[in-house]
């Protein structure tokens, strides 16, 4: 199972690093992997670098998209796809500060949806070193 972490980032950040995609994985995965004595450095870094996300909002929207198809549910804060028909099983968490998205193949259909309601939005999968700009999906 993959486990992507979704930010949005600063539009600034973005231009720096759309060429350079593996730089902004490589500082967001020092943040994710530092000690905690360091904490309070890593949320000064990771606050320069991202947007809050819209929790709320963005709950809000994903449920009446999906609420009444069928390989969709959710569960108190995590939204379910299981969809046999596409051989698909994700989970998605919406936080203030990223998205938490677990799937069993490479795709998700969340990851259109998201697309839409955000912007300059970055995906990283930490264990399995593989990053990309959600844009760069369509």
């Amino acid at each position: 199972m993959k486990v992507y972490y979704i930010f949005q980032i600063k539009k600034e950040i973005k231009n720096l690093y759309e060429d350079t995609p593996s730089v902004l994985f490589h500082i967001l995965k020092t943040i994710y992997y530092l000690e905690k004595s360091e904490v309070e450095y890593g949320y000064n870094l990771f606050r320069q670098i991202i947007v809050p996300i819209p929790k709320q909002k963005i709950d809000k929207d994903i449920y009446i998209k999906f609420h009444q198809t069928m390989p969709y549910s959710k569960k108190k804060q995590i939204h379910y796809i299981n969809n046999l028909y596409r051989n698909e099983v994700s989970r998605l968490l919406v936080g203030n500060t990223f998205i938490k998205l677990e799937a069993e193949q490479n795709f998700s259909t969340f990851f259109p949806i998201l697309q839409e309601e955000l912007e300059n939005c970055f995906v990283c999968s930490f264990q399995k070193t593989d990053f990309f700009f959600l844009e760069k999906l369509a």
